[in-house]
């Protein structure tokens, strides 16, 4: 029996290196995710100072010369530091938990170098007023940070590179929205659409731990506040019209996502792959012109505005706020910059149920409908339901609502997925294909420069040394 102990002993240190080990990377996941809500809260707070600066002003001409110059230079950074860190970044992530899984290389989708233009080039773009969120590149911020620390495991199977990867998405989600139980989710429903036994227990303990970090720098919050929810006697109604009209605009909104994917010879398409720089320029134009027309709505991430709309019981939102921000969160997706949809999402939600219940009889119930909208939008454009009622119950501590927000986003759902395929899953194939092509040239120019060096030089025979007859002969 005490031959058994030094054994023992060494498994514990095992378990507690790979633990301390988890538990660092998750740290600082969430430190990175906070950095990264503090840098775009600064970025969004500098446009909208200098944007209100001179309210006065016939013409608002500032955004017309920030953002085309944030996005030709976001775009412009992107790919030539930081390729790979495009979109929203959960394509990526979805793409990286495919490939790890099967052991081919990742380094084009996570890294630490990814990572770090996600944050620094997303808020870069956010100061230009593009409509983009920070929440989705915290999913891809996240899992690169996790991924990197595969490397300082006590031994390599110790938990599969794949496992971190989806972990650390989950975790970026949960320390993003401050939603634990939607990381979990989420991680279930969209990133790895399967979760085995061991996977739960790194998956639980990232999301806490990266949360815990989050919380204690940022207070535990609700991201869009409290919603007040007088009330909602009449809710069959509600659900099931906002269900099937949400559900058909986010299928819409999923078809112009996917339109440059599915069309690429289209000649917007084609100029958008020889001059990228110059094309995030025009787009940075049209949205400066959108936000002209709206009022100056569509800027921005839209979390000042859906805070407004569930926290007070006014409706304040104009007829255009859902149609200015569906198009400028379309736009910028196509200008290539690297930003998330979740939020101008919710946003887009928010608005079209302030905006319509009016309209259609619900005015004393507006900001539960409001809530309605945000799920069902977010549901219809991910297709993943049980994230987007339990990310929207969360954030806005509406547990009263939580059948109806689950109703809605099945309805949703349902609706979209007749209109348009899975949206990340659809843009994750296209990373698949991107990362295979690069690690296969990457392997050819290895194969020449290996036989280059393997290759004897080929001699002159006027210079060449004179063997043993000729200079005998000689």
């Amino acid at each position: 029996m005490k031959n058994l102990n030094p054994l023992r002993g060494r498994l514990s240190t095992f378990r507690w290196r790979t633990r301390l080990t988890l538990w660092g990377a998750a740290a600082c996941a969430g430190l990175a995710v906070v950095a990264f809500t503090r840098l775009a809260d600064v970025a969004l707070k500098t446009f909208f100072d200098l944007y209100n600066y001179h309210p006065g002003l016939p013409f608002p001409w500032m955004p017309f010369v920030t953002a085309p110059v944030a996005g030709m230079a976001a775009v412009w950074l992107t790919r030539r530091f930081f390729p790979g860190g495009q979109g929203s970044g959960i394509p990526q992530v979805i793409a990286a938990t495919h490939l790890a899984a099967r052991g081919e290389s990742v380094s084009g989708l996570v890294s630490l170098r990814i990572a770090l233009g996600k944050i620094v080039v997303g808020s870069m773009a956010l100061l230009g007023g593009f409509s983009a969120g920070r929440e989705g590149p915290s999913v891809q911020v996240a899992a690169s940070i996790l991924h990197f620390a595969h490397r300082f495991l006590p031994h390599s199977r110790a938990i599969s590179p794949a496992d971190l990867i989806l972990a650390g998405g989950a975790a970026g989600i949960a320390a993003a929205f401050n939603t634990p139980l939607a990381g979990i989710v989420f991680a279930v429903e969209e990133l790895g659409k399967r979760l085995e036994a061991k996977t739960t227990g790194i998956l639980v303990g990232t999301i806490i731990l990266s949360g815990l970090v989050a919380i204690a720098i940022e207070g535990n919050y609700y991201h869009f506040g409290r919603m007040k929810i007088a009330q909602f006697n009449e809710i069959v109604g509600p659900v099931v019209f906002y269900g099937m009209a949400c559900g058909l605009l986010g299928g819409v909104f999923s078809r112009l996502l996917l339109w440059p994917q599915q069309h690429p010879s289209f000649v917007l398409w084609r100029w958008r792959t020889a001059r990228p720089v110059l094309f995030a320029g025009g787009c940075g134009l049209v949205i400066a012109l959108i936000g002209w027309l709206g009022g100056g709505l569509s800027f921005g991430s839209g979390y000042s505005v859906t805070s407004s709309l569930i926290s007070s019981d006014a409706l304040s939102a104009p007829w255009h706020a859902p149609v200015t921000r569906f198009v400028a969160t379309v736009v910028t997706y196509f200008s290539g910059i690297p930003g998330g949809i979740f939020a101008p999402c919710l946003a887009v939600g928010a608005a079209l149920g302030a905006s319509t219940s009016g309209i259609l009889g619900f005015g004393a119930d507006a900001v539960p409908i409001t809530a309605l909208c945000m799920a069902a939008f977010l549901a219809a454009v991910t297709q993943s339901p049980i994230t987007a009622a339990i990310i929207v119950m969360e954030m806005i501590d509406g547990h009263e609502m939580v059948i109806s927000l689950m109703a809605v986003t099945l309805i949703a759902k349902a609706v979209s997925g007749r209109v348009s395929p899975e949206l990340y899953q659809q843009l994750a194939l296209g990373f698949v294909a991107q990362q295979r092509a690069q690690t296969a040239a990457a392997k050819a120019r290895e194969e020449e420069q290996t036989a280059a060096l393997q290759t004897p030089p080929e001699t002159d025979p006027q210079t060449a040394p004179a063997g043993p007859e000729e200079t005998k002969s000689k």
